[in-house]
C-alpha cells in the first residue's frame, strides 16, 4: 500500500478542523500518515522545547529517541537549517542517531506555524532502503502547512 496523498490531506483536513493545541494536531497527523503507508515504519514528531533542542511528541511505531540536539542526527539537521533532509541510506548520513537499528531511510520535515517558526521536525523513517521521494516530502510538507501554518 502506498499513499494516496490527496485523500489523505482531506482526511486530515477533517480531522483536525478547528483544533488549535499542537499536540492534538501532531498526533493525529503522525498516527493518520503511519498508516497511510507499507513503506512508513516509524512516524512522529520531535518538537522545539528550547532553543536547540527537540523532544519527542507524538509518534507511532517503535520508541524514538527521547532528546535531539539540533547539532546531531537528520531530525537535528532539518531543525538547525529548515530544510528537509531525505536521506536514502542512513548509514552514509554523517551523524546518524540510530534510534532503531531497522531504520534504513528516513524523511524529515521542518514543521512551521503560521508565523514561520519552526515548532517541530516531522519524521519518518523506513526499513527499506531509498524508499522516499521528493513527491513524498512536497506532498507531506503541503499537508504539515495546511494542518500547522494555515
Amino acid at each position: 500500500m502506498t499513499t494516496d496523498y490527496d485523500t489523505l490531506a482531506k482526511t486530515i483536513a477533517a480531522l483536525t478542523e478547528g483544533e488549535t493545541d499542537e499536540v492534538a494536531l501532531m498526533a493525529t497527523v503522525a498516527c493518520e500518515v503511519h498508516h497511510s503507508d507499507d513503506r512508513f515504519d516509524w512516524t512522529g514528531f520531535y518538537r522545539v522545547t528550547e532553543p536547540g533542542l527537540l523532544k519527542i511528541g507524538p509518534y507511532q511505531g517503535g520508541h524514538g529517541c527521547l532528546v535531539i540536539p539540533f547539532d546531531r542526527g537528520v531530525c537535528g539537521a532539518a531543525a538547525r537549517t529548515g530544510e528537509i533532509q531525505l536521506v536514502p541510506d542512513v548509514d552514509a548520513f554523517p551523524g546518524h542517531i540510530a534510534c532503531a537499528s531497522s531504520t534504513r531511510s528516513e524523511l524529515v520535515l521542518p514543521v512551521r506555524n503560521a508565523s514561520g517558526d519552526i515548532i517541530a521536525v516531522f519524521d519518518i523513517d523506513s526499513d527499506q532502503a531509498d524508499a522516499f521521494s521528493q513527491t513524498d516530502a512536497q506532498a507531506l510538507t503541503a499537508i504539515l502547512s495546511q494542518t500547522f501554518a494555515g
